[in-house]
């Protein structure tokens, strides 16, 4: 009977020979996260949504208000991780 280290063995050269290319991927590194789960662009672009917010009220341009309001709801919105599914397709572990 094979052992557990020659059986992960056994799945790795199948892996190689069915599909390379992952098998070359998943030999880089760990994966990369979800696109759901990655904000970084998306706090930049909150912040500087709420700093324009700020400076427009406190010299009172509504425009500048507008914008930051605009901006900060568009950036907001990209939080979500039922963001781009048809409905009826949840992500695990949320409600």
């Amino acid at each position: 009977m094979p052992t557990y280290d020659e059986r992960l063995r056994d799945l790795e050269e199948r892996l190689r020979r069915e599909d390379p290319g992952f098998a070359e991927a998943m030999s880089c590194g760990p994966p990369r996260g979800p696109r759901e789960y990655r904000h970084r662009n998306t706090w930049l672009w909150l912040a500087a949504g709420l700093v324009a917010l700020g400076v427009g009220i406190a010299v009172g341009h509504g425009l500048l208000i507008a914008a930051g309001l605009v901006v900060s709801g568009a950036a907001a919105q990209h939080f979500d991780p039922q963001r781009g599914r048809p409905p009826g397709r949840s992500i695990p572990g949320t409600r």
